[in-house]
């Protein structure tokens, strides 16, 4: 006899106000769920309680009644008073999207891991960082039912690594917001263009945090190489939030005047189809992702990307992608050479849209809501 359908309560409170790719994953995920039919809860930071139920009408937001704004307060709200609420809604799965979990969760539990770079690439981040990320992903390894990863590589990499058992792992691949990311119009291309002040030159494009992982310096370095006498030098923009990289600054600084490196900061959402969508090629020479969601949002904005064959990156953009190393040099060669080949681009844009086609959220929810059902039967069971 088939068991009901199970409630879920998904924990929106790690969510920060700045809409990072855990941010687009957890909006994306509860829209898409909340369209699937899913019995859903969703507990957020009060700043969060009207855009949820935007996102998910019919669900049941709950605004955190505490201070959940540093991650001190929100870690102490998950393990004291979180349990409290799973009781009090009498829900049977509590998801957590962001690595921890509270240890006393009287229901079934499902966490996702981003990625095993805490562990395969513990200098890409900062020590303290590292250390309490790679402890929750253990934790909870041990403690939840089951452990959503967003790739193959990385249920991989935590299988190798952090010693996993690949039984409490399940793979749900992101999707991709096609509101926000499509191919842009001109009026979208130019408004960026005007934002950006860049008149008819063209650009490169990078889009993501500058931090070590995203390996910003050797694209610098790289594109300033390939940019060496070439009469027609596209720009480089490099939008998103300041990290913690510390070389940015010292390659931005060896760059040759006559060159232009367009830092943009943080650009709004409504901008970002025109921006990757109307780039000459969208560079993410990353050192490894998780999944890679600024490759899959290129590719549905119509971008001729260029990333590496680090971890999940293949999974996402197969053929449909060009691959360098990540080393200045490789990235010099390969921007020269697409460059130079706008057939090759316009090949690789077209694929890219087809490709990205294949990535939906529907389909997330979808995985997502059947980790969902294997984590209350498990729990039934005793696990």
């Amino acid at each position: 006899m088939p068991h009901p359908e199970p409630s879920v309560l998904v924990d929106a409170t790690a969510v920060p106000a700045d809409r990072g790719g855990v941010g687009r994953y957890v909006d994306s995920l509860v829209a898409a769920l909340a369209v699937d039919g899913a019995w859903l809860s969703i507990v957020c930071q009060p700043r969060d309680a009207e855009l949820f139920t935007r996102l998910a009408p019919g669900t049941r937001v709950v605004p955190a009644a505490e201070s959940v704004a540093t991650r001190t307060a929100r870690l102490t709200w998950e393990q004291a008073t979180l349990p409290r609420l799973v009781r009090k809604l009498a829900v049977d799965v509590v998801h957590s999207p962001h690595y921890t979990t509270p240890l006393a969760n009287p229901v079934a539990s499902v966490v996702t891991l981003h990625d095993a770079t805490f562990f395969t690439d513990v200098g890409l981040h900062s020590s303290v960082k590292a250390r309490f990320f790679r402890a929750w992903t253990r934790a909870s390894l041990r403690r939840a039912e089951l452990n959503i990863v967003p790739s193959r590589a990385t249920a991989d990499e935590l299988v190798r690594i952090a010693g996993a058992d690949r039984r409490v792992l399940h793979v749900a691949h992101h999707g991709v917001d096609t509101h926000r990311f499509h191919p842009p119009t001109p009026e979208e291309i130019a408004a960026v263009r005007a934002d950006l002040g860049l008149g008819d030159t063209p650009y490169v494009a990078f889009l993501g945090a500058l931090e070590p992982r995203k390996n910003v310096p050797a694209l610098i370095r790289g594109f300033a190489r390939a940019c060496q006498g070439r009469a027609d030098a596209p720009a480089l923009v490099l939008a998103g939030q300041p990290g913690w990289d510390s070389q940015v600054e010292r390659a931005l600084d060896a760059v040759p005047h006559r060159i232009r490196v367009i830092r943009s900061g943080y650009l709004p959402f409504d901008r970002l189809a025109g921006f990757l969508g109307g780039a000459a090629l969208v560079a993410y020479p990353s050192l490894g992702e998780g999944f890679g969601l600024p490759v899959l949002e290129a590719m549905a904005c119509g971008a001729c990307v260029l990333t590496t064959r680090r971890l999940s990156l293949p999974e996402v953009g197969g053929d449909a992608v060009a691959y360098c190393g990540v080393g200045a040099g490789d990235i010099a060669a390969a921007i020269g050479e697409l460059l130079d080949d706008p057939a090759r681009r316009a090949a690789l844009s077209a694929a890219a849209q087809r490709r990205s086609k294949e990535f939906s959220w529907s389909g997330s929810a979808t995985r997502h809501r059947e980790a969902y059902d294997r984590a209350t039967v498990l729990h039934r069971r005793g696990r």
